[in-house]
């Protein structure tokens, strides 16, 4: 069967690199395109795919070690990427198997490199144990060795110490955890945690919130009973965390401006139980139709869906809102282990990002009630688009300041300016930065 499996990892393989298709989506289409039903098929094909792409550059660095032909086509770069990705870090494939497979692989896609991925995979076998990437230039180094572009290595660079940054990245190598957001208005978290015992699926509590669980051995979740019955939500503890920042109190009026794919906008909407209101906006239809289909199975009856652009200022939103949920379009620097291919983003595209951020940011305060709150947050760690984003905003927009964050227990020097920047080395979550910020134009 892993044949097969091997042949739809390398169609999902040339999906992601010729049509830029997430890998988490890839996996998700190929899955069902395929029908992969047992979990031993599921997991090996999910780990090779995700793997390819996660150890990009250092595979491409050990074909160069071995090959003398300068150009190689993409469908033999990723057949011999398939290979030494088994051979170098899949412990359970042995390495003549790795080979053998690999071989038969390039027979129906490139039958005439056959000889030539065949020995390839075999010097890398012979010299698995000496293929340490030269430390000389650390900017390169570090680009191999983690599979990044240099250029966002200088970046990260130009923040961390290198000791840190090298922590983070290891840490980012580490297979995420998953987690589950527990619907408090249908189940408490100790009935919700019975019945998944009750199906042979282990989960836990997360003590820093208290409708979080850890989920140790769930598959097919969107077919799972109990995940249709809207008694819980996948959801990172650090995206969690943007709702709990906030009191909320009943009969608020909230915005949710950049709402896709509407995890925060349902957390906000079971805090609330039924009371206040939840504007809810997104650019794309499809992505509307995503937080529509989330709703319906979490029975959430106070949210209203617009398309609109958030950079795209509304008079008519003007001081409308007790709070806004900026949670704006960013690198996704802190979610690497859950989408690899965010690690050879252009830093062209990226350089872009603070400009939109702070529009945004700044259409939002218009849309706030004087003491009302703005929760800004991303999902990456590169301070351009997150404190520089807050201290630029605040420094052209005195009617508003960072306020001490109280309602969770995570970092308490930082919370106590009013911010929090969470890192996976150091917080065991995905990478995320939180900011708080109040309207204070009319204090006595």
């Amino acid at each position: 069967m892993f044949s097969i499996i091997r042949k739809i990892a390398f169609e999902a393989l040339l999906d992601i690199y010729e049509n830029k298709l997430y890998s988490n989506l890839a996996i998700n289409k190929y899955i069902k395109e395929n029908s992969i039903k047992e979990s031993i098929d599921r997991g090996f094909f999910t780990q090779l795919v995700y793997g390819v792409v996660e150890k990009d550059r250092y595979l491409d660095f050990v074909i160069e070690r071995f090959s003398k032909v300068k150009k190689i086509s993409k469908k033999v770069r990723i057949i011999l990427k398939i290979g030494i990705y088994q051979i170098l870090f899949m412990d359970g494939v042995k390495d003549f198997a790795a080979v053998n497979e690999t071989v038969k692989l390039s027979k129906i896609y490139v039958k005439s490199s056959a000889g030539f991925i065949n020995a390839i995979l075999r010097n890398t076998i012979r010299n698995k144990n000496n293929l340490e990437v030269n430390k000389d230039d650390i900017v390169k180094y570090l680009s191999i060795k983690y599979s990044y572009e240099e250029n966002l290595i200088r970046l990260f660079l130009e923040m961390f110490e290198q000791d840190f940054l090298q922590d983070m990245l290891e840490s980012f190598d580490e297979k995420p955890k998953l987690y589950g957001r527990v619907n408090l208005n249908k189940i408490k978290r100790e009935e919700l945690l019975k019945k998944l015992e009750d199906t042979n699926i282990k989960a836990t509590k997360v003590n820093l919130i208290e409708e979080a669980i850890l989920i140790e051995n769930i598959k097919d979740i969107e077919n799972n009973e109990l995940f249709k019955k809207g008694y819980f939500t996948i959801q990172d503890i650090s995206s969690m965390m943007v709702c709990k920042v906030p009191t909320i109190k009943d009969g608020m009026k909230i915005l949710d401006i950049c709402a896709a794919p509407g995890g925060k906008t349902t957390h906000i909407a079971e805090r609330l139980n039924g009371n206040g209101k939840i504007i809810s906006k997104d650019i794309f239809d499809h992505k509307l139709k995503l937080i529509k289909n989330s709703i319906d199975r979490l029975d959430l009856k106070n949210i209203e869906l617009k398309n609109e652009d958030a950079l795209v200022f509304n008079e008519d939103e003007v001081n409308k809102y007790d709070l806004v949920l900026c949670d704006v379009p960013c690198s996704g620097f802190g979610i690497v282990r859950r989408k690899p291919e965010i690690k050879y983003k252009n830093i062209d595209e990226i350089e872009k990002l603070p400009h939109i951020q702070y529009k945004i940011l700044l259409n939002a305060s218009k849309y706030i009630k004087d003491d009302g709150k703005i929760i800004y947050s991303t999902c990456t760690i590169n301070k351009k688009e997150n404190i520089e984003v807050v201290n630029r905003f605040l420094e052209k927009n005195t009617d508003f300041k960072l306020e001490k964050i109280t309602n969770i227990n995570l970092d308490l020097e930082q919370q106590e300016k009013g911010y929090i920047e969470i890192y996976p080395n150091i917080h065991m979550m995905d990478g995320f930065f939180i900011a708080k910020l109040r309207k204070v134009q009319n204090e006595n």
